[in-house]
Order: C-alpha cells, then sequence, then structure tokens
C-alpha cells in the first residue's frame, strides 16, 4: 500500500473513534472516502436477527423489503468478499496485476465470522481499479463493522438499562399516588418513552368495556377490535400484520385494563413484545397494589403526596367546624384554592414534575396558615382550606399573602426553576347555610377568580 491508502486508512480509524452512534457515521465516512475515490453513493445496511430484517443505517433504521435488489446482494455475499456489478468474488490468495471495471461495488460486514450488513458503494460510472483497491477497501469494512457492532451493543445495552429503570419507576409510582386516574397516566408516559417506535395506548376495563385512559384519543378501530378478543388467560394479540399488539391488565384472574401498541411502519418485534409483556405485568401489580392500597385509605386521614388532610378527612372536618361554629357563633372562612394551568405543567414537564409543584404548593400552604386552620388536598390540583375564628376580611389578608408566595416560589424541575400561580375563592358562614353550601359558594368565587384572568382572590359575599 502506498502514502494514499495509510491516510485513508488513518483518517477512517479517526472517524470511528470519535463517533460514539450511527447518527452521522456514514456521513463522515462519505467525507473521508471522498478524498480518495471519486464515487455517487455510499450506504451501510445492518442486518436484524431480532426482526428478520435488513435496515438501512442512515434513515432511522428503516426496513429494507425482502424482494429489493440490495436484500438479494446481501444473501448472495454471504460466501464471498464482494459483489461487484451485481457478480461475487471472493480475493485471490495472491494479489497480482489484475484490474476490473467496477460501477458498483458490496462489502460485507463481518463479526465473529457472521455476516451481519454490508456496505455499498455506487461509483455511478464504470472504473478500473486494481486489486489492491479492493484490498484496501476490505480493511475499510473491517474497521467500519467492528465500529458498528460495538455501536449496537451499546445501544441495546442502554435499551436493557432504560428497560429496568421504566420497570422501577412503574413499581415507585405506588409511593406517591394510588388514584388510577392520576397514575394511569404516569404508566403511560413511562411506556411511551421507552416505547418510542410505537404508538403506546392504556384502557381500563369497566362496566364491561375498555375506556381509554391514555392518550386522549385512539382513532385506529383494529384496536378496539382486538380489544374485544382479550381473555383473562390471553397473553398477548397480534393483528394478521404484527404491527398492532394487546397486551392485557389482569388481577385475580380478571381483566382490569390493557396495553396497546401500535406500530405505522415497522412489524412489533420479538423484543418490542418481550419488554411489552414485562412492562405490562409491573403495570398490573402497580394498579392493583393501587387499587388496594385506595381501599385502604378509605379510612386514613392524609393524602400520601402531600400530607394535607385527604378529601375524606376534610368532609369530616367541615362538619365538626360547622357544628362548632354554630354552637360558639364564632367566625369561619372557607377557602377554595386551584393551581393555575397545572395541566401544561403536566403536559410539558410530565406527571412526575407536577407531584413535584403539588408538593410545593401544599407546603406553602402550610407554612402560611395557623395552626388551628385546616388545608386539605381536595382533589386533582384543588385545595380547600378552613379558617375557624375568622372574619373575610382576615381571610382575604391570608389569602393574599398566600397567593403572592406561590407565585414568588421558585419550583426546580429538570435542572430549571419554574413558577406557577393560583387562583383562590373566599366565602365566610352563616348560620342559614350547610358546610356543603359554604363550599359551593367558595367555589363559585374560584371560578370566578380563574374567569377574570387567574392569579387573584375573589370573595363570594352572597349567603
Amino acid at each position: 500500500m502506498n502514502t494514499k491508502d495509510f491516510h485513508f486508512l488513518a483518517k477512517v480509524s479517526e472517524i470511528l473513534s470519535e463517533k460514539t452512534d450511527t447518527s452521522g457515521l456514514q456521513e463522515s465516512l462519505e467525507k473521508s472516502l471522498n478524498e480518495y475515490i471519486e464515487f455517487e453513493k455510499l450506504s451501510i445496511y445492518i442486518f436484524d436477527d431480532v426482526t428478520n430484517t435488513l435496515r438501512y443505517c442512515n434513515e432511522c433504521w428503516s426496513i429494507i423489503d425482502d424482494s429489493s435488489e440490495i436484500y438479494n446482494i446481501y444473501e448472495s455475499i454471504r460466501e464471498h468478499d464482494f459483489v461487484i456489478n451485481s457478480k461475487a468474488y471472493k480475493l485471490p490468495p495472491v494479489m497480482g496485476d489484475v484490474k476490473l471495471s467496477i460501477k458498483s461495488l458490496y462489502m460485507p460486514l463481518i463479526n465473529d465470522g457472521k455476516i451481519f450488513g454490508i456496505i455499498e458503494l455506487i461509483l455511478g460510472k464504470d472504473t478500473i481499479l486494481d486489486m489492491e483497491f479492493l484490498f484496501l477497501m476490505k480493511i475499510f469494512a473491517a474497521q467500519t463493522a467492528l465500529k458498528i457492532q460495538n455501536i449496537v451493543l451499546n445501544e441495546q445495552s442502554k435499551i436493557n438499562v432504560d428497560f429496568h429503570d421504566s420497570m422501577k419507576n412503574i413499581a415507585k409510582i405506588i409511593e406517591t399516588q394510588y388514584e388510577l386516574n392520576y397514575i394511569v397516566p404516569l404508566i403511560g408516559e413511562m411506556l411511551d418513552r421507552f416505547i418510542s417506535d410505537h404508538l403506546i395506548y392504556v384502557f381500563l376495563y369497566k362496566d364491561g368495556e375498555f375506556k381509554l385512559v391514555w392518550p386522549k384519543a385512539c382513532n385506529d378501530e383494529r384496536i378496539y377490535d382486538t380489544l374485544k378478543q382479550l381473555t383473562p388467560e390471553t397473553e398477548y394479540l397480534l393483528t394478521n400484520d404484527d404491527k398492532i399488539g394487546a397486551f392485557p391488565l389482569t388481577s385475580e384472574g380478571e381483566i382490569i385494563g390493557c396495553i396497546a401498541a401500535r406500530s405505522t411502519l415497522d412489524k412489533l418485534s420479538k423484543r418490542d413484545i418481550s419488554y411489552l409483556e414485562q412492562l405490562t405485568r409491573q403495570s398490573a401489580i402497580t394498579i392493583n397494589r393501587a387499587n388496594t392500597y385506595a381501599k385502604v385509605l378509605q379510612y386514613a386521614t392524609l393524602d400520601a403526596l402531600t400530607g394535607l388532610n385527604n378529601r375524606r378527612q376534610f368532609e369530616v372536618r367541615l362538619k365538626q367546624e360547622i357544628a362548632t361554629t354554630k354552637r360558639q357563633k364564632n367566625p369561619l372562612c372557607a377557602m377554595m384554592i386551584d393551581i393555575d394551568f397545572f395541566k401544561k405543567v403536566n403536559d410539558t414537564y410530565g406527571h412526575a414534575s407536577g407531584d413535584s409543584v403539588l408538593r410545593t404548593v401544599a407546603s406553602i400552604i402550610k407554612e402560611h396558615l395557623r395552626e388551628s386552620d385546616i388545608p386539605s388536598r381536595y382533589g386533582g390540583e384543588e385545595f380547600a382550606v378552613l379558617l375557624p375564628y375568622t372574619h373575610i376580611e382576615e381571610a382575604q389578608i391570608v389569602g393574599e399573602r398566600l397567593r403572592k408566595a406561590v407565585e414568588a416560589a421558585p419550583i426546580p424541575i429538570d435542572k430549571k426553576n419554574i413558577n406557577v400561580t393560583i387562583s383562590m375563592g373566599l366565602a365566610e358562614f352563616t348560620p342559614e347555610e350547610s358546610g356543603e353550601e359554604l363550599f359551593k359558594r367558595a367555589d363559585t368565587a374560584l371560578y370566578e377568580a380563574k374567569e377574570s384572568g387567574r392569579n387573584r382572590v375573589c370573595i363570594n359575599k352572597n349567603a
């Protein structure tokens, strides 16, 4: 080999040592090879053992049709060193002064003696090249094969790590939440992030039918047709084209829901199916634990996420405070609080970040109230507060102080701080009304605060 050949191989080695993934690898190799020889196109194809498909490296691993010419070339190159102009060749044991007219050249990518892909080099016109060039291309292919094999192994390792992280995160949801309408979207988001190549849908089974819980819409009737075929004994169901899979969520021999995956391009691979089966089982365990936990917490007093009174305990305390107020003729005010645009926080940063916002706002509420005040998480992003021994003018001062504190508090989300605001409705108890009527008036004032621009305190003065 001459100096030009060594320079080329050194350049290729430098490129391969720098690239850590397939993104841009093909383009960098093209630039290097273009300095050595004029050509029209360089392409890399990898055979995926899991799906038994040939995939194009530079187009998001798109599948090559098995009837295409490139697929046939991949099949014919197995026992040879090259395919030149659609004909397979092996390099001779001794390089002679042989020259070939080459228009297209295909080189195998080999690992442990097994071909796992090919490099396609289209010169565009007949070019006279010698055996030394073919020997150089064999080294080039060997270098590239080693790098791509390492990339594939690294990507698979990352997938396995991400998979186990997803399993752990789904299992941990129950530590902070137990309401299905809250945890199921969390599970959906985690599955969607991991199985990013396919669309994920989560259904719960209620009143004899599957109801979509996450995301907001599913317009593929084939998914609903597949769901109708599920039984508690079903491991999973695939449509005839293997592009839709339904994985039932079961508990104690009964279907409680289903996770569906839909691909718009590829079939669901064996690997995808295996991951989805395991993630579905973990999701079913988590949902079942949440149901059990919710039943236990029916008799508990605190909200698991915020540490405030839960709604059931709030209703108990409301009756107690109304009775005390009527008996002692002391003032009592009710406060309804709603976090402004909370859904946008969930949609932008995810439900885990939404949990952080709820905990922070709850902490600020507790910090700015007296020990005698009774704060509760009323549901979702709503809070209810009872202010015993408080007239409406005093409640308004408390409310404004609380509103400003929330507005000023930085909340760390995804390595940065965000701010949220709250809207608030106030009402003072009158002897003629019930506790429910008091909070209905506070809720009406809250609605007014939200309709008139949010981040404000409004008072309902009408009994």
